[in-house]
């Protein structure tokens, strides 16, 4: 195997090991949770199945776009719904 293969093979494992482990810093702080139905344009928190990224969101109040805030808050929204975790 050349060198230049073990190089870049080695940067792309690099690249996605740092992902797998960027990922739980990017999870929501204590006390906060989803809440899905009432994130304006452009002002989502993730990504869903229609895109990869905060700040995508195409409509306001898309059913599946989701921001965070304080527990109890989304309750109190109307078109608010509670994003549960996966288990």
């Amino acid at each position: 195997m050349k060198t230049t293969d073990i190089l870049l093979n080695s940067a792309i494992a690099s690249i996605v090991t740092m992902g797998l482990f960027a990922a739980p810093a990017m999870a929501g702080k204590p006390g906060m949770e989803k809440c899905a139905g009432i994130a304006a344009a452009g002002k989502n928190d993730c990504g869903t199945s229609k895109h990869a990224c905060a700040g995508q969101a195409a409509t306001d109040n898309d059913p599946e776009e989701w921001v965070y805030v304080p527990v109890g808050t989304c309750e109190k929204i109307a078109g608010g719904k509670v994003v549960s975790k996966k288990k």
